[in-house]
């Protein structure tokens, strides 16, 4: 365990939510919504969106599958590749490939086109997929920001190991046992990957106030009084500043969602994530004039 019991305040066991049919994004992402009914609301912010594709076998292709040209305005995309290859392009210059392990941190801001596919090598060689893709939300005060790319490598992820080789975190954002992540962020946010050997028992220090959820990548995990499975997320209460778990005999790999609850007003249509209607309006406006730019 990572820290005295008489130290902490756990936070509470709050919900379990329902596991939803998974639904094809393009013709590459056969993804679970993890959130279901929860997603865009301010019951999951600073987090808007959860699509987990869990594993699958794709034959070689020389077909390019995902999906193709799209616009973004006032959140943040972040994918993260277990398995396979995503290629990014996008209208303000970037063009990337991600592999096991590698994030891609995409800010919209005022606006940004771009698109996602299985990378050209990933296509013709064929073989297991798996990844998620997670839309997190901007302040109001930063709707408008500059759009940007984060390219973020597995070996820049710092990788903490837990007491007594119960496992590990990996620090994609905030900071975990004064591991600090590579992404930057807009508002507080720790986004942690993680693994646990089989029947472990380990508390992670959280914060007060955040909005917390673990969801199960593989295995199983007791969380509190509840138990989840792979493509299952609890959610706990905002009270509390530590999370405890209890893996299984099959031990667990795990993504932490931990973040400040931006309380502010949420207008989503598509691709478009603001504060109110008319914002919606003038995002799709600006889409169709160009003032996110004219395509890749």
């Amino acid at each position: 365990m990572s820290m005295s019991a008489a130290s902490t305040k756990f936070k509470s066991f709050r919900k379990v939510l329902p596991r939803v049919s998974p639904y094809w994004v393009g013709d590459g992402f056969h993804v679970y919504p993890i959130f279901g009914d929860m997603a865009f609301t301010n019951e999951v912010s600073p987090f808007l969106m959860f699509d987990y594709a869990a594993p699958q076998s794709f034959q070689p292709t020389l077909k390019k599958r995902g999906v193709g040209q799209h616009p973004h305005r006032g959140i943040e995309t972040v994918t993260i590749a277990f398995s396979g290859e995503v290629e990014h392009r996008d209208s303000i210059g970037n063009s990337d490939v991600i592999g096991p392990g590698d994030v891609q941190w995409m800010t919209a801001g005022h606006g940004i086109i771009h698109e996602e596919f299985h990378s050209k090598k990933f296509g013709q060689t064929g073989g297991v997929f798996e990844f998620c893709q997670l839309w997190v939300n901007l302040p109001k005060k930063d709707k408008l920001t500059p759009p940007k790319y984060q390219p973020i490598l597995k070996q820049d992820i710092p990788q903490v190991s837990l007491a007594d080789n119960a496992g590990w975190v990996r620090v994609i954002a905030g900071e975990y046992n004064e591991s600090k992540g590579p992404a930057s962020t807009f508002s507080p946010v720790n986004l942690w990957h993680v693994k646990l050997e089989p029947n472990v028992l380990i508390d992670l220090k959280t914060k007060d106030g955040h909005n917390t959820m673990v969801f199960c990548q593989s295995g199983s995990v007791q969380v509190g009084d509840a138990s989840i499975k792979n493509a299952q997320i609890a959610m706990l209460s905002l009270d509390g500043d530590s999370i405890r778990l209890r893996s299984k005999d099959e031990g667990s790999v795990l993504m932490i969602l931990d973040g400040q609850p931006l309380n502010e007003p949420i207008a989503a249509r598509g691709p478009f994530v603001m504060n109110t209607e008319r914002e919606l309006q003038e995002a799709m406006l600006d889409y169709r004039s160009g003032k996110m730019g004219r395509g890749i």
